[in-house]
This record gives structure tokens, C-alpha cells and sequence, in this order.
């Protein structure tokens, strides 16, 4: 029996193999860019509108930080990630989230004597199931602030978010937040939590099980509907807080309340990894399905000393570009900038000035969207490609405009008569619809 090839392995009509992307790992064609490119700069415009400092780390950190981060005992460490030894027999592990490197960083590199606002972007790997908003390799935007411990900057976050959303223009994302206490609160509660649960056991799906013995607050956050129902009745860790945990949450809302955010206190939510504490946060859209959580995050106090450092407060979050993108693209639609030209040249001596000239033009309209047409053609083939391309304008040029020194203007997207305009009014109309745009 031939077992026939697998899809990233089949054979192509040359009889060699057709390789194909890695499952839930995708590329991104360049009229999906656009609607990326316009996420990444409106967060940066954003995060740096507060101060905040990019920061960038590897992909590929030691295995042993995302242990001691993120939990062994979570699904990540224990079934997600993708790791592997190198040639010296070390673990190494693509990173499957930002927060840990961004700790290993400023710890290593002596950033922790004063308080750090910073963010960070890029790729993050998770060997999961692939479906609708999650994938193996997926992209995040992260920020982390250490050494501030007040309410504050948690507040500061969340607005941070809240701005961001309507920079980007989406609407019905709802915030949910909860407070996850301390350590020695968090003991308490999952005490009584392990009692009620325990009285259950029988009747809860596998993983909540096993989670039992081994993590059981995230018990709270099954997606089985008979466990969900369990935990509907279970006890709170809202109870367990102390007064001084009460008045950091109390004063969070209160600011969320003096600045109009909407929100619900989710006494259920907590965080997919070990390390958070008090404030939790998620923001979460119906448009997008299950995988509904743009971006999630909180504080977490005792990483940084967890991953040898000094005893440093700190909080954050991440959303995910891939989600958010769907939701942008879901409202309003792809967002590639148009071209502001085509050049379009006749004759060799117009072949041999066109990339000359729009030299010329890019140096006196700087950020002008301008394409040269090369590969020679007639002049009814060229005009079709640059009305294809969506300019806005042709640039046609022949032996007679060089002769007069002047370049043809053809407006592409309106009724109008061609013009003939020297190369510094042409600058000048360029970047004139730069700036409109």
C-alpha cells in the first residue's frame, strides 16, 4: 500500500516536492500589511504618547525561564511550547509570550535601579491546535512597567488600552477585571477552593482534574459547561482579600469610573500563567468567536525576584495582532495605503530619465508612495498597469515632455484633464495629497 504525501510534502509537476508553511504558521501577503502596519504605528504613536520605551529580545531563550516564569504545571510549559536542545545540549525554547524575556532582559542588563515603562512586539510560538484567532506562531504588542506599585499605573494600563481602541476605531470590546490578591490571600482561598472542588471530582472534565492537585484556581477558567457550572456556585477569591488588596482594586475602579471605561468585576477571571497577582484584566470582543480575548494582562510583584532579581513590583499586558487585525478588517476593511503615482514612460530616452526623475520627485515630496513602471511595454499596457496599481495619478512622460521639461499628470481616481506640471509642481502635488490623506 503507498501511503500518498502528506500536504507540505506532495509532489509538484517537476516531480520535486511542494513545501508548504508549517500548520499554523502563515504568512502575511502584502495586501494584508497594510492593515498591520496601520495597528503597529497607531500603538507605538500611542504608547509612546505615555512615555513608554521599546524594547527588543530574542525569540529563542533557555527553556528554564519559561519554566520558572510562566509555571511548570501550565498547559503552556507542559504541552505548548517548542523546545529543543542545541549543540551543546542546552534546552532552549522559542518564546511563547514576552513577559519573561522582558524580565530576563532588564534584570540582565542592570535596568531595575529606577522605574522602566516599556513595550515591546513580535512573533510568539505555540504548538496548539490551530483555529479561528490562534495560531502556532502568532504576534503580540506587550508593555511592562516595573517598579511602581501603586493603583495608578494599573489604571495607567488599562487607559493606555482604552485609547488605543478608539485611535484604532473599534467599538464593543468590554473590559473585565478582578483582583487575584496576594500570595498568602491566594493560599487561603484555594484552600476552600480544593475543599468544594474536591466534592465535585467525579464531575469534572479531565483537565480540571488533574488541575485539582496541581493548579486549581485555573480550574476557574474550564471551558466545559458542566465544570463551569460547578464553579458558578464556588466560593470567591473576592472574599479572601485584605483591606489593604480591597483598597488597590476599589481604587482602580474608582478611576476607571472618573474616566467613563465601562467595566464588570469577573470574580471567575484569572490569568492562563502563575505569576500574576492582584489586578487581572481582559479585554474581550463577541465578534471573533471563542478565541474572543484581544488582549489580557495584570500585575505580577514577584516575577522579577522569582527570576533572580530584586524585589521589583511590576504590571502589564499583551493583545494579539492577529485577532485585532480580523476585528479591524471586520469594521473597517483592509487598510494598504494607495499609491500616490505611477510613472509611465515612452520612448528609451523617457525608459532611461523615468527612474532619474522619480528619484527626484521621492527627494523633494519625502514619503511619497511612488512606482516606476519597468519592464518596457507600450504606452496603453503601462496606463492599465498604473490604473491596476490604485494611484491616484499617472506620471507620464515621452520625448516631447522632456523636451519641454515638464511631466504629464493624469488623475486616475477623478474626472479631470491631464496637466502638464514641471518636476517641482509635481513634488508639490504629491505631497499636498500626502497630507490631505
Amino acid at each position: 500500500m503507498t501511503v500518498p504525501p502528506s500536504p507540505a510534502t506532495a509532489t509538484a509537476p517537476g516531480g520535486g516536492r511542494n513545501l508548504q508553511a508549517i500548520r499554523g504558521m502563515h504568512d502575511l501577503l502584502p495586501a494584508q500589511v497594510g492593515t498591520w502596519q496601520r495597528l503597529e504605528d497607531t500603538a507605538r504613536q500611542v504608547l509612546e504618547g505615555y512615555g513608554y520605551a521599546e524594547i527588543r529580545t530574542p525569540i529563542v531563550e533557555v527553556t528554564e525561564l519559561f519554566k520558572r516564569s510562566i509555571g511548570e504545571v501550565t498547559d503552556i510549559v507542559e504541552k505548548e511550547m517548542y523546545s529543543f536542545a542545541d549543540r551543546n545540549g542546552d534546552s532552549l525554547s522559542l518564546r511563547p509570550e514576552g513577559t519573561a524575556s522582558c524580565v530576563r532582559a532588564v534584570i540582565e542588563n542592570g535596568l531595575l535601579n529606577q522605574s522602566q515603562r516599556l513595550w515591546y512586539r513580535g512573533p510568539m510560538f505555540r504548538h496548539e491546535r490551530p483555529q479561528r484567532g490562534r495560531y502556532r506562531q502568532f504576534h503580540q504588542i506587550g508593555v511592562e512597567v516595573f517598579g511602581l506599585a501603586g493603583p495608578d499605573i494599573d489604571l495607567e494600563v488599562i487607559l493606555l488600552t482604552a485609547r488605543l481602541w478608539r485611535a484604532l476605531g473599534l467599538t464593543g470590546l468590554r473590559l473585565e477585571i478582578n483582583s487575584l490578591g496576594d500570595a498568602a490571600e491566594r493560599a487561603a482561598y484555594r484552600e476552600e477552593l480544593v475543599c468544594y472542588l474536591d466534592g465535585y471530582r467525579d464531575r469534572l472534565d479531565a483537565d480540571s482534574q488533574r488541575r485539582l492537585a496541581t493548579n486549581p484556581l485555573r480550574v476557574l477558567d474550564s471551558k466545559s459547561p458542566e465544570t463551569q457550572a460547578i464553579v458558578a456556585a464556588a466560593p470567591t477569591l473576592m472574599d479572601h482579600l485584605g483591606a489593604q488588596t480591597r483598597e488597590h482594586f476599589a481604587a482602580i475602579r474608582a478611576g476607571l469610573d472618573a474616566a467613563a471605561v465601562p467595566y464588570c468585576v469577573n470574580p471567575r477571571l484569572v490569568r492562563g500563567l502563575d505569576y500574576y497577582n492582584r489586578t487581572v484584566f481582559e479585554w474581550i470582543t463577541d465578534d471573533l468567536g471563542a478565541q474572543g480575548t484581544v488582549c489580557a494582562g495584570g500585575r505580577y510583584d514577584g516575577l522579577v525576584a522569582q527570576l533572580g532579581g530584586c524585589d521589583t513590583t511590576a504590571v502589564g499586558f499583551a493583545l494579539g495582532i492577529e485577532r485585532l487585525v480580523e476585528l479591524m478588517e471586520l469594521t473597517g476593511g483592509r487598510a494598504t495605503p494607495p499609491l500616490d503615482a505611477y510613472f509611465v514612460a515612452v520612448g528609451e530616452w523617457a525608459q532611461r530619465e523615468a527612474p532619474l526623475l522619480a528619484e527626484r520627485l521621492r527627494d523633494a515630496a519625502p514619503g511619497v508612495r511612488l512606482m516606476t513602471h519597468c519592464g518596457g511595454g507600450s504606452f496603453k499596457s503601462q496606463f492599465k498597469r498604473a490604473d491596476k496599481s490604485g494611484a491616484r495619478y499617472a506620471l507620464v512622460i515621452g520625448d516631447s515632455e522632456l523636451e519641454r521639461g515638464v511631466i504629464g499628470v493624469k488623475s486616475l481616481r477623478e474626472e479631470a484633464e491631464q496637466r502638464e506640471l514641471s518636476l517641482p509642481e509635481t513634488a508639490d502635488l504629491l505631497a499636498a495629497r500626502q497630507d490631505a490623506s
